[in-house]
């Protein structure tokens, strides 16, 4: 499906909040005033305008699942839609996705998708709304093309509306304009937002950093964010991931400095570099390196496949031809000229680098002659996948090199002095810390207040907090439904906290499963057997399970003996009587499923 242009449909952006700002100059006044900030730059009694409401839906208060409703009047639309990966409390599920019932709800005001850069965080759950809500979307070239591929395994890329658009342009949502804003991250085409409403306007960072000297894609648009400051700015949504962080996030070229001299250094061997498949700037790095020091280059892992296919189709790669080749032709080559591009640098149990640590990859096999490079930062959670993947590296030989010994990773996100230059720049009357844990909220919410922001005026937020301002005032004024989705497979949101404790049961304690067969008196006829999966080894523990089969014929000679026919009575009592001797033989408690069979 062609990604389709949106030229005809922008709108100026002036033009548009001029005549927002004569339709609202009717409404009352409301009694509560906020302080302006140290920016403001309204002398005269401020009139309340039509109000706005922000509606957080995911990305506050977590890491991932991006999802924020901005809404005004009859209209409504969100900026991106991603999603999270399961912390180690949700075994077995794939991925985290906000809750929808509220955009579910409102789905005739919904007027479309607007993607800051496609991250997995801001852009992983939209094929699962738009099964639900197709609506237009609209993001830049690279991101709707990352959109794209992931829509084909949905099998959603014929039917979806996606719409490309570039910095600078604006599109309407209603009685707003979203107008796109260059900023700087760790993968091309990323966008800041200035949401032109009735009540002002609206900035949203999305991801960014200052990059002042940047791989390619040009320096993120500050002037912009001071035009929209000297204007005025209502509010503004700023990245918070690095807010706990000082200073500046350093250029995305030292790590390229460093690729130079790591390089050098592994003269005569292999080279291997693991990296986030979406870290664009990175991998042009790494190819801009071996093609200096004469190397083929070879591609492993399939989401790193697939983003340097677009990227190249796109322009955002710069490949010279014959520098990649296929894995299958890797072995004509020597050691010294070959780098291997893979995925793997946060430890992913089937990601390629760590199948070529545990002796599981069909093509690499790890050896001493090998220099590997993990040019990342393990995601907390993940820290020990990633030890796990190089110790056993290196018990194959191979010389590893990861952050902590070396500059081989630059963060994507801004720190306190960007942060505090972004506030500075676009001089919000309010403020609303996004995309992070609560400790970075509260951070970046003091710098807001040290930048001369009136306590009163920022906001931290909560998932599902309906805030509205109306111009002169922001509070929050009412509840969403909001949560986490878990996709397990196929199946969305089938998974839920019954599920969840279920599945950590087994996992923890293992399950006995009782087995008898009883006629239509209520004769026990065949059984009991006991069948026992994660609980112990049957024939290293015969002496429990025997006791275990004993309790359960003593207590069916009891319901018996009472006269006991009703199955579920029946069952509750074989459930007691085994997870009272399980635990006083074992200390466990596994879970016990009795089933019994009618016979004839």
């Amino acid at each position: 499906m062609p990604l389709s242009s949106v030229g005809r449909k922008f709108f100026p952006v002036e033009a548009a909040a001029e005549k927002q700002e004569k339709k609202s100059r009717k409404t009352e006044q409301l009694p509560v005033v906020a302080k302006k900030s140290a920016g403001s730059q309204n002398t005269h009694a401020e009139r309340p305008k039509t109000p706005v409401r922000i509606i957080p839906l995911g990305g506050l208060g977590e890491i991932g699942k991006n999802l924020t409703v901005i809404e005004c009047s009859g209209d409504m639309f969100i900026i991106d839609c991603g999603m999270a990966f399961p912390d180690a409390e949700m075994p077995g599920v794939d991925s985290v996705i906000p809750d929808f019932t509220y955009l579910e709800k409102n789905a005739d005001r919904f007027r479309g998708v607007v993607l800051t850069h496609g991250h997995e965080d801001h852009i992983g759950g939209l094929a699962y709304l738009l099964k639900k809500i197709n609506v237009p979307v609209y993001g830049t070239q690279l991101t709707l093309a990352l959109v794209e591929s992931k829509l084909k395994e949905h099998h959603l890329s014929q039917s979806a509306k996606l719409n490309v658009v570039k910095p600078r342009q604006t599109v309407r949502m209603g009685c707003m304009a979203v107008e796109f804003i260059h900023v700087n991250h760790s993968i091309p085409d990323a966008v800041g937002l200035a949401v032109h409403t009735p009540a002002g306007v609206l900035v949203h960072t999305g991801d960014f950093k200052v990059d002042y000297s940047p791989i390619n894609g040009g320096i993120i648009d500050l002037a912009r964010f001071g035009e929209l400051g000297s204007k005025g700015v209502l509010a503004l949504m700023a990245d918070s991931t690095n807010a706990e962080r000082a200073g500046f996030t350093p250029t995305e070229r030292t790590v390229g400095e460093s690729f130079e001299k790591l390089f050098a250094t592994a003269e005569g061997k292999r080279i291997i570099v693991a990296t986030f498949s979406s870290n664009v700037h990175r991998v042009q790095q790494i190819i801009n390196c071996a093609e200096r020091y004469g190397r083929k280059v070879v591609v492993l892992g399939r989401s790193m496949i697939n983003v340097m296919n677009i990227a190249t189709k796109l322009g955002h790669l710069q490949v010279k031809k014959g520098t990649i080749i296929d894995v299958e032709l890797m072995n004509r080559y020597s050691a010294k000229d070959i780098v291997l591009i893979t995925t793997g640098s946060q430890g992913e149990p089937m990601s390629a680098l760590t199948r070529m640590a545990m002796h599981g990859h069909k093509q690499v096999a790890i050896t001493p002659q090998d220099f590997i490079i993990i040019s990342a930062t393990p995601i907390p959670g993940n820290e020990k996948y990633v030890t796990r993947v190089v110790n056993e590296l290196m018990k194959s030989g191979a010389q590893v090199v990861y952050e902590r010994m070396y500059e081989v990773h630059v963060s994507g996100h801004a720190c306190q002095e960007e942060l505090k230059l972004m506030l500075a720049l676009t001089k919000p009357k309010f403020f609303i810390p996004v995309h992070g844990e609560y400790k970075h909220l509260k951070k970046h919410a003091q710098l807001a207040v040290d930048m001369g922001i009136p306590k009163e005026n920022v906001l931290i937020a909560e998932l599902g907090n309906i805030i509205e301002t109306n111009g002169v005032q922001m509070k929050v004024v009412s509840q969403a439904p909001c949560g986490s989705v878990m996709v397990d497979g196929l199946g969305v949101g089938d998974v839920g906290a019954i599920v969840l404790r279920d599945r950590k049961h087994l996992a923890q304690d293992g399950l006995i499963i009782v087995v008898l067969g009883i006629d239509k008196n209520g004769t026990v006829v065949s059984g009991p057997e006991l069948i026992s999966r994660g609980f112990v080894y049957v024939r290293e523990a015969e002496t429990i399970m025997e006791g275990a089969k004993q309790r359960v014929c003593d207590a069916l000679e009891g319901c018996s003996a009472n006269e006991i026919r009703d199955w579920n009575n029946l069952k509750l009592t074989l459930r007691d009587v085994l997870i009272d001797y399980i635990r006083e033989a074992t200390q466990r408690r596994p879970m016990i499923l009795p089933i019994i069979m009618e016979m004839e």
